[in-house]
């Protein structure tokens, strides 16, 4: 419960993202202490000081932290599911490596571009050096995506590479490539791989998770799929002091020693971090969004919020509660 007080907002409150587009001002439950001033200066952070985030007299706060917009709201998810993300990677990658069985049985790999259809069935256009297989079809599509140039998220999707029979599913695979990479093809070089299971994997030295082929179908991609990268490279590029004041107020571990951070990857359900320790140690950690996100502006609209609640927080102002990331493994 947020207590009844005096106007605290300070008449400048840092902005992480720009909020010149937003009318009226973002507000979340209580007007008086979430309220975003707009302002027209060029910088963002005009008002904004050199706070010393990561040094060692960083005291562990003492309020719990549960992050929500209304109290009868049910609880956030964490982290997308591993079919979540598998259908996200598909959806973003359009290169990977199709490994199939050659006739001496041999394992074969190589390079193909890839789209596809609703249920996230890889199409693919294979030409005569690309077809020597096997008759059994046998094959896995192998795909990964960098994010950000620390983490390579990775799918591998196993099944069996089959020729479509019927002409009208053939004309709505070729439509698909078209949408996808505005080309035209030859219907006849039209394969699809049936997705049996998919291996998701966060990393290469990670075990990864199988997920079925019915989670798969019936997971949906993440709707910041397409934005996720330029609002990381903003964000790291443009933000970094107001975002390490978010990591270093919202995240559970009290990392003493942390000598930076960075913004990894962006969903709708909150973001990953990377943080840099000396003797080049590095963790993971998932700091969760107030509330779902759908799109570039719900992302601003939420980082607004928590970098103004971190700037309160920081300085002792009332606040209600909140909740904060974790820590979640030690990378090197």
């Amino acid at each position: 419960m947020i207590p009844t007080t005096q106007s605290l907002s300070p008449p400048h409150i840092p902005s992480l993202i720009p909020t010149n587009h937003f009318k009226p001002p973002i507000s979340l439950s209580n007007p008086t202490l979430f309220s975003i001033k707009t302002t027209h200066k060029s910088s963002n952070f005009g008002h904004s000081r050199k706070t010393p985030v990561f040094k060692s007299s960083f005291q562990a706060l003492k309020c719990s932290v549960s992050v929500v917009s209304e109290p009868a709201q049910i609880e956030l998810k964490r982290k997308p599911s591993p079919a979540e993300v598998s259908r996200t990677v598909m959806e973003v990658c359009e290169l990977g490596t199709l490994c199939t069985l050659s006739h001496e049985g041999w394992p074969v790999g190589s390079g193909v571009r890839f789209a596809v259809d609703a249920e996230g069935t890889p199409v693919l256009c294979l030409n005569a050096t690309s077809r020597r297989f096997s008759m059994d079809r046998m094959a896995s599509l192998h795909v990964q995506l960098e994010q950000c140039g620390s983490r390579i998220t990775q799918c591998m999707v196993q099944g069996s590479l089959d020729k479509p029979e019927d002409r009208k599913i053939s004309k709505k695979l070729h439509s698909i490539w078209r949408k996808r990479f505005n080309e035209e093809i030859d219907e006849d070089l039209i394969y699809t791989v049936t997705v049996e299971k998919v291996l998701q994997k966060e990393g290469f030295e990670e075990d990864g998770t199988w997920v079925t082929s019915s989670e798969y179908k019936n997971a949906n991609p993440d709707p910041l799929r397409d934005c996720a990268e330029n609002i990381v490279k903003n964000v790291n590029t443009n933000h970094m002091e107001d975002f390490e004041r978010i990591c270093n107020i919202l995240w559970n571990q009290d990392f003493r020693f942390v000598i930076s951070t960075k913004l990894i990857w962006v969903d709708r359900l909150g973001f990953d971090v990377h943080l840099y320790a000396p003797e080049k140690k590095i963790f993971e950690a998932r700091i969760p969004f107030p509330r779902y996100v759908t799109d570039e502006k719900g992302v601003k609209s939420s980082l607004n919020s928590m970098s103004q609640l971190a700037w309160e927080v920081e300085r002792n102002y009332p606040h209600p509660e909140f909740e904060k990331g974790e820590v979640l493994k030690q990378i090197r």
